[in-house]
Formats: structure tokens, C-alpha cells, sequence
């Protein structure tokens, strides 16, 4: 099961007038811990750097499922927060369980349409409650290094 973590990296980005502005740029990287995480991710973002740039920070986000999409017009990532409804059998009271869960899509109504294809095969009832764009440039998966 991957583990997602949050990194946040600051650099000097060069603007369209070509002015040069301090930027901070939100990644997702899947490690087993910071250690790795911080690691994979600079990894990844050396070779796209230039100039200085330092790792801004990183969290381990609250996070039930990924939903990445095929389609390469998605492009954005958003922030799905879904309610599942269960019933306890013994007393008969409803139980409402809040899970948060990231989309990559193109729009809002394409994020809303590819959550509800990724949860199409769960048993239970939800609720979407909340849906959001977040600031994520893009995702790191782990990939099993080459022998």
C-alpha cells in the first residue's frame, strides 16, 4: 500500500518579463518514510532544477486513495472528502466515516465524474461533502529500481 507525502520545494522561477521570483510548487511523493521521501523527491526535481533551490517542507497528508487518470488532459489534481454511511447492527444508529481522497482531472465536473468511476465498485454508501483544486504540480510513484 503506498504512503503519500507532501513535499513543497522553493526555487528561483524566472517570470515571462524575465524576472526572477521565489516560487514554492507542491509534489507528491510515494516512500515509507520522510528519509525516503525527501530523497525520491529530489531525485526527481534535480534534473528539472536550475539555480538554487531547497526542499520547503514535508507532511504526511491524511489520505484514504489516489485517483490518478489515464486521460492526458488531466492535469490537475483535487481533494475529494467522502462520507461513508454505515449502520451499526446492534443499536441501529447511523455512523458517518470522513475519508480524504485526491483526483487528478481536468475540471471540477471531470474530478466529480472520475471519483464516481473509481468508487463505482465499493458496497457501501457514500457521500461526496467537499471537492477541491489543490496547489499539487504532480505525483511521484514508486517505481522498483532496474537490475
Amino acid at each position: 500500500m503506498a504512503q503519500w507525502f507532501e513535499c513543497k520545494i522553493r526555487f528561483d522561477k524566472t517570470m515571462d518579463d524575465g524576472k526572477i521570483k521565489k516560487a514554492t510548487e507542491t509534489y507528491m511523493v510515494d516512500a515509507l518514510t520522510f528519509t525516503e521521501a525527501e530523497r525520491r523527491f529530489l531525485e526527481e526535481m534535480t534534473p528539472m532544477m536550475s539555480g538554487d533551490y531547497e526542499v520547503a517542507g514535508i507532511r504526511k497528508p491524511r489520505l484514504a486513495e489516489m485517483m490518478p487518470s489515464q486521460d492526458a488532459n488531466d492535469d490537475r489534481w483535487y481533494k475529494a472528502r467522502v462520507t461513508f454511511i454505515t449502520i451499526d447492527e446492534k443499536t441501529a444508529v447511523e455512523k458517518r466515516t470522513s475519508a480524504n481522497m485526491l483526483v487528478q482531472a481536468s475540471d471540477l465536473k471531470t474530478a466529480v465524474a472520475n471519483l464516481e468511476k473509481g468508487m463505482a465498485g465499493t458496497m457501501g454508501d457514500w457521500v461526496l461533502t467537499s471537492m477541491a483544486e489543490t496547489p499539487i504540480i504532480d505525483v511521484f510513484p514508486y517505481k522498483a529500481p532496474e537490475d
